[in-house]
């Protein structure tokens, strides 16, 4: 399965599909942190996967990047 990327109210974050479940990361030049503060449940389908983020990070969001939320081709 491909790597899904999305701009999480301006933090790029990756989700993939492992053995456990779903993995989120924090990519950053040529390498990339688990996010560990990015918990998605195993059992979520990959359609709702930008949804829950957006329920789940809206932290994320100030005035400046309120808008910058979706997933990344």
């Amino acid at each position: 399965m491909k790597p899904l990327k999305f701009s999480v109210f301006g933090q790029e974050v990756v989700v993939e599909r492992s053995e456990t479940g779903w993995d989120a990361f924090y990519p950053g030049e040529g390498k990339r942190r688990l996010a560990t503060d990015i918990m998605i449940p195993p059992d979520l389908p990959e359609a709702e996967i930008e949804q829950y983020l957006s329920d789940l990070c809206h932290e994320f969001a100030t005035d400046r990047n309120s808008s910058d939320f979706g997933q990344e081709t």
